[in-house]
């Protein structure tokens, strides 16, 4: 077989793939878990800094979150089987506008919008990244175009996140400016599911998630470089064991979620991303004893978790 018909076979086998949903289920119920455990994670680590008095600036949070990926893309890097090979095998220029949009865009939101809003709001809203999936696919990468129930799902959805933002309850902070920061993350992140998808052929999920994460977390760093004067005072001994945590669940999740991109068509996957929001939301409100849900957290989760799985039912 030559590399075109392995390529045009390797996006047929994405197009088809593995319907059964036994078989996509568990493992991204896994991801949804470890994703939501960030949630009450970042927050919890903001918290330890405020008891602490720490005068935080922008910069902090952007070095705390290189620390974070720049460890988890090492963590990928030393059980992928040849990441070095496979990287030089694949298109530069893709690969950057991966690691500029599942990592380093997405992340220099991210963390500032659990700053500045409730983690439950935030995991909410980490569900967002399936409604951006349906728009920006058919522009970027030739998918279908949302048809009409589609649209009416989405437009449920943004109900769902305006109800949400407008009442979402104790210890929700700024929660306009965290829905912003938090829809343009997961913006983000969608164009970087996108992006993978273009180099599946010459690079697995793992070599190219700990690229990601790893180049991604370095960015991070250097970023927020004047962290690094006063980096004894943020990594205390519970920050430091919540940082490896962190770096995990991006391992562990990240890796698995693109794996799982290889062998289920992505439009059955992304169908499987309302459990992300479910999750986060959940193990927020559980973890994080100032906060509660809100009248219109609470009718807005609904309308938005109803509104996905509706939009990215798979046929």
């Amino acid at each position: 077989m030559g590399l075109a018909d392995w390529r045009s076979s390797s996006s047929l086998r994405a197009v088809e793939g593995d319907h059964r949903w036994f078989k996509v289920l568990p493992a991204a119920l896994l991801c949804a878990v470890l994703w939501g455990s960030a949630f009450p994670c970042i927050k919890t680590v903001y918290a330890i800094w405020a008891r602490a008095g720490l005068d935080l600036a922008l910069t902090d949070y952007w070095w705390f979150a290189g620390v974070r990926f720049s460890l988890a893309g090492l963590m990928l890097w030393t059980v992928a089987r040849r990441p070095w090979t496979e990287v030089k095998a694949t298109r530069k220029a893709t690969l950057l506008s991966f690691t500029l949009t599942q990592t380093y865009g997405q992340y220099l939101l991210f963390y500032l919008a659990i700053a500045v809003a409730s983690g439950s709001l935030a995991g909410l809203l980490a569900g967002t990244g399936s409604f951006w999936w349906m728009v920006l696919a058919p522009l970027l990468a030739g998918a279908p175009r949302p048809r009409g129930r589609q649209w009416i799902a989405l437009a449920i959805g943004g109900l769902g996140i305006t109800l949400a933002t407008a009442a979402p309850g104790a210890g929700a902070g700024r929660p306009g400016l965290g829905a912003l920061l938090m829809m343009g993350a997961t913006g983000l992140g969608a164009v970087g599911i996108i992006q993978f998808g273009k180099m599946r052929a010459s690079i697995g999920a793992r070599a190219a998630t700990g690229f990601s994460l790893g180049v991604g977390g370095l960015m991070l760093l250097v970023t927020g470089a004047p962290a690094f004067a006063h980096a004894g005072q943020l990594m205390t001994p519970p920050v430091i064991g919540l940082t490896c945590w962190l770096a995990f669940v991006s391992a562990a999740a990240f890796g698995l979620w693109n794996h799982l991109s290889t062998r289920h068509p992505v439009p059955l996957l992304a169908g499987y991303r309302f459990l992300i929001p479910i999750c986060g939301m959940t193990e927020s409100l559980l973890f994080l004893k100032d906060e509660t849900a809100g009248w219109g957290l609470a009718v807005g989760a609904m309308l938005v978790v109803g509104s996905l799985v509706v939009a990215q039912r798979w046929k």
